[in-house]
């Protein structure tokens, strides 16, 4: 029963740059209208935004990321520092609505489900840019146009405002440092955009007719910083995510690791094309530019996707 789920809320941390929002994430989670059970703050080797964290965030406890660099580790390490039946995540540039974690907690009286995600919103406090497509929100980690639009089976939800079942959790052993960071052609390390899918897929697979939940009622406002408002930004992060989808595919399969982005493809974004193009006839001087975006967008993703597949099948790497 609800009742009996207590819910512990992780904040992972890793820039100083944030920490003005980083207080107000924490403010919200010590607002909700269901008191979470703790409110843990993992910083990811960062000395400086550990001691303004000890000394200023009161209410939570403040724990420096003991596991593998990045938000794969940070997670993990939150994990080890909680005692909830539930964990929820929310990112550190994110602020929740009062009810987040009410409307999170509440789909956990049916046993079969897994984990449940909320509705990411952007805050695009520098303004949102003209050209920039709705259905491409995920470039800045929000909920995207073609999401449901009531509570509804998904294969996963959005890593800034996720939450898993601490039994799931501990079953699939936490989240893969190796998708939280993805390598590219030239062999840097970049933060990932494909861990919470591929840790979503492994639960699934060991709890067959386990169901995560898309909650939209459950809302999450996510800042978006002014470093993402641009055209590179935009290319760069698109190319990330054909890099982390052939990773993922290599270890999860195509059927489940493209499941949600067919759809994607062949329904969402054709009909936002048409809209666009409609939306020109009419007068609207940005709809072409917003057309263009959803076309490029798509075919920088694809092609980065099929580079990272050929490379994989002619030199197999480690996943």
């Amino acid at each position: 029963m609800e009742d009996s789920v207590t819910a512990s809320v992780v904040i992972c941390a890793y820039t100083t740059d944030r920490w003005p929002v980083l207080v107000e994430s924490v403010a919200s989670v010590r607002s909700q209208t269901r008191p979470p059970a703790e409110i843990v703050v993992v910083i990811d080797r960062n000395d400086e935004l550990l001691m303004l964290a000890n000394a200023h965030l009161e209410g939570t406890e403040v724990v420096p990321n003991e596991r593998q660099p990045g938000i794969s580790g940070a997670r993990n390490t939150g994990f080890d520092n909680t005692s909830g039946t539930v964990l929820a995540f929310l990112d550190d540039d994110a602020v929740a609505e009062p009810d987040w974690l009410e409307h999170l907690v509440s789909p956990y009286t049916d046993a079969d489900v897994l984990g449940v995600g909320g509705r990411v919103l952007p805050d695009w406090r520098s303004g949102r840019p003209d050209w920039f497509p709705a259905e491409f929100n995920w470039v800045v980690g929000c909920s995207w146009t073609g999401l449901p639009d009531t509570l509804a089976e998904v294969r996963n939800p959005i890593g800034a405002s996720l939450s898993v079942r601490r039994e799931v959790y501990a079953a699939v052993g936490g989240f893969h440092h190796e998708m939280g960071h993805v390598a590219m052609p030239d062999g840097t390390l970049v933060t990932g955009t494909a861990d919470e899918t591929e840790f979503c897929i492994r639960a699934s697979k060991l709890h067959p007719g386990g169901r995560w939940l898309y909650s939209p009622d459950a809302q999450v406002h996510h800042v978006v910083a002014q470093s993402r408002l641009s055209w590179r930004f935009f290319v760069g992060r698109c190319q990330m995510e054909g890099d982390a989808k052939a990773l993922l595919t290599r270890i999860a399969g195509a059927e489940r690791g493209l499941e949600s982005e067919r759809h994607y493809v062949r329904a969402v974004l054709p009909l936002a094309v048409l809209r666009e193009l409609r939306a020109a006839l009419t007068g609207d001087c940005t709809a072409l530019r917003r057309a263009a975006a959803i076309v490029s967008g798509l075919a920088v993703t694809a092609t980065a996707y099929l580079r990272r597949r050929a490379q994989i099948m002619l030199r197999p790497v480690r996943a």
